[in-house]
C-alpha cells in the first residue's frame, strides 16, 4: 500500500482531535457542575476523560488487522474497522449508530452556533440599550446562516483536505475556551468569594435533581466525542513513526490539554455563578462587559464549529459517497466532474447529497433549538456503543483475550457500569428535552 499521500503528524492529529473535543460541549459544563456539585463534579470530568482515553488506546490497536487473506489491513475508519475484526452484523449495528452520532453532532453545533451568532447581536442590544433592555431575537436566521456556511464548505473534498481548517478551528477553541475561563475568574474575584456547594444548585423535589443529574452526565459525554473520527485522524499520519506510536502521544496529550481547559471553564463558571449558573457559559448573560471581549468569544465558537461540524461529517461523507461509487461505477452523476467549477473538483452527488445533509441538520436544529436538553440527549445516546462497546470487543477480537480471564473479565466489568452510567444519562436527558418541547 502506498502512503504517499499520508503527510500527518503528531500536531496535525493534535489539531483534529482538538477541534473535534473542545466544542459546543464545553460551554455547558459550568451548568454541568453546577448541578453535580464541587465534589462530583469534577470527578465526573475525570472519570469521562478517563474513558475517552481509554477508548483511545483500545481503538489504536484496532488500526491494523487480519483480513480474510491474511494479509494486514489498515482500518481507516471506525466502521470499517468493526466490519473487519467483528463482521458484517457488528458493523451494520454499528454504521447506524455512527451515523446517528455525526447526524446529532451537526444538529448540536448547528444550535450551538446560532446561540453564539445571536449572542453577539444581543451583547451590542445591551451595550448600547442598557442591561435591563428586552433584547430578544430567535435563532431560526442564524441557523440558516450557519447551514448556508456548511453547505460551501461541504464540498471540500476529503477529509485530508481540510487540516487547514481543523488548524483554524483548534486555535478558535483554545480562545474561546481561555476567554470564557478569563470572565468566570474575574468575576469569582469581583464577587470576593467562590460559589457553589457540595450538593450543587437544589431542586424544588428528588425527582427534578434526579434529572437535572442525569441530564448533566449527558452534557459531559457530548464533550469527549472523538473516538468514532480517531481511525480517520489515525490514517492521515505518516507511517514513520508507527501510527500506533504518534497518535497515543497526541490523544494523551489532547485529553489532558481539553480536560484542563474543561475543568477551568466548569469550575470557575461555577465559582462565579454558583446556583445561578447559565446553561451556556458565554451565551447566558452572566457577563455583560467588556461586550467586545463576549462579542470575540461568540464568534470564535461560530468560526470553530464551521470546522467542528466538517470534521465530524467528512467521515460520513465519504462513507456514503464511497458507497454510491462502488456501485454505480459508471454513472457521470456520481463519477463526473462539473467543468464550470474545476478549482473545486465538484460533482452532482457532491453537491447534491452534502447539501440534503446539511438541510436535514439545520431542519432538526431549527425544530429542537434547546442547547442543554438536546447536548444532553445528544451526549448519551451513543456514547456507550462508540466510546465503550466497540472498542472493547474490538480489542478483544485482535489480541484473541479468552472470555474469562482477568483482561476480560475487567473490561466487560466496565462496559456493565458504563452503560447503567449512560442509560441513566440517557432516560434523564429525554425527559429535559420533553418537558423543554412541551413548555413552549
Amino acid at each position: 500500500m502506498k502512503h504517499s499521500h499520508k503527510t500527518g503528524t503528531i500536531w496535525t492529529a493534535l489539531s483534529h482531535i482538538i477541534t473535534a473535543v473542545i466544542g459546543s460541549g464545553v460551554l455547558s459544563l459550568s451548568w454541568s457542575m453546577s448541578q453535580l456539585g464541587w465534589i462530583a463534579g469534577p470527578i465526573t470530568m475525570f472519570a469521562f476523560a478517563s474513558v475517552t482515553l481509554t477508548s483511545a488506546f483500545l481503538l489504536c490497536d484496532c488500526y491494523k488487522s487480519l483480513g480474510l487473506d491474511s494479509g494486514l489491513h489498515r482500518n481507516a475508519s471506525y466502521l470499517e474497522a468493526v466490519r473487519r475484526i467483528l463482521g458484517k452484523k457488528s458493523a451494520l449495528v454499528c454504521g447506524v449508530i455512527v451515523q446517528i452520532n455525526f447526524i446529532k453532532v451537526g444538529v448540536v453545533y448547528t444550535i450551538t452556533s446560532s446561540i453564539s451568532m445571536r449572542a453577539i447581536q444581543v451583547s451590542n442590544c445591551y451595550h448600547s440599550e442598557g442591561h435591563e433592555a428586552a433584547c430578544e431575537y430567535g435563532t431560526t436566521y442564524y441557523m440558516l446562516i450557519f447551514g448556508i456556511i456548511q453547505v460551501i464548505v461541504s464540498q471540500i473534498p476529503n477529509f485530508r483536505n481540510i487540516k487547514w481548517l481543523s488548524a483554524i478551528a483548534a486555535t478558535m477553541s483554545f480562545a474561546y475556551s481561555i476567554i470564557g475561563s478569563g470572565l468566570g475568574l474575574a468575576k469569582v474575584i469581583e464577587n470576593g468569594e467562590i460559589n457553589g456547594s457540595i450538593g450543587g444548585v437544589p431542586a424544588s423535589n428528588a425527582a427534578d435533581k434526579v434529572g437535572l443529574v442525569a441530564q448533566a452526565l449527558g452534557d459531559i459525554a457530548f464533550a469527549f466525542p472523538f473516538s468514532v473520527i480517531f481511525l480517520e485522524i489515525m490514517d492521515t499520519l505518516k507511517p514513520s513513526p508507527p501510527e500506533k506510536v504518534t497518535m497515543k502521544k497526541a490523544s494523551v496529550t489532547a485529553v489532558c490539554i481539553t480536560t484542563f481547559f474543561y475543568m477551568s471553564c466548569g469550575g470557575l463558571g461555577y465559582a462565579a455563578f454558583g446556583n445561578s449558573t447559565p446553561g451556556n457559559l458565554l451565551t447566558g448573560f452572566g457577563f455583560y462587559e467588556p461586550y467586545w471581549l463576549i462579542d470575540f468569544a461568540n464568534a470564535c465558537v461560530v468560526v470553530h464549529l464551521v470546522g467542528g461540524y466538517q470534521v465530524f461529517t467528512q467521515p460520513l461523507y465519504a462513507s456514503f459517497e464511497r458507497w454510491f461509487a462502488s456501485n454505480f461505477p459508471d454513472s457521470v452523476f456520481v463519477h463526473g466532474e462539473l467543468k464550470e467549477i474545476p478549482s473545486l473538483r465538484l460533482n452532482l452527488l457532491r453537491l447534491c447529497f452534502r447539501t440534503a445533509y446539511v438541510a436535514l441538520t439545520t431542519g432538526f436544529a431549527v425544530m429542537f433549538p434547546y442547547f442543554n436538553q438536546v447536548v444532553g440527549v445528544a451526549g448519551s445516546v451513543n456514547f456507550w456503543p462508540v466510546v465503550v462497546y466497540f472498542p472493547v470487543e474490538m480489542y478483544l477480537v485482535q489480541k484473541n483475550i479468552g472470555p474469562w480471564t482477568s483482561t476480560s473479565i475487567v473490561l466487560r466489568l466496565y462496559c456493565f457500569l458504563t452503560l447503567i452510567v449512560m442509560v441513566f444519562a440517557f432516560i434523564g436527558s429525554v425527559k429535559g428535552l420533553i418537558d423543554a418541547r412541551f413548555s413552549v
